[in-house]
């Protein structure tokens, strides 16, 4: 498993996106990914839709 779909998949389990992983997801898609990093980022979308993943960095823009 590479380092971005781990980074994915513990987001989806706390159901918290924090402004730091974003940053480091960021960095690494930068530095290059795969089809594993795709196919996580596409989970890691659809579970901020559903409302199980909470975005820290709207938070900041919300309030």
């Amino acid at each position: 498993m590479s380092i971005i779909s781990e980074i994915v998949y513990q987001v989806i389990q706390s159901g918290y996106l924090t402004v730091e992983a974003e940053e480091k997801m960021r960095r690494l898609f930068a530095t290059g990914y795969n089809l594993e990093d795709i196919e996580a980022l596409t989970l890691l979308q659809q579970a901020t839709r559903a409302g199980r993943v909470k975005q820290q960095s709207r938070e900041f823009v919300n309030s």
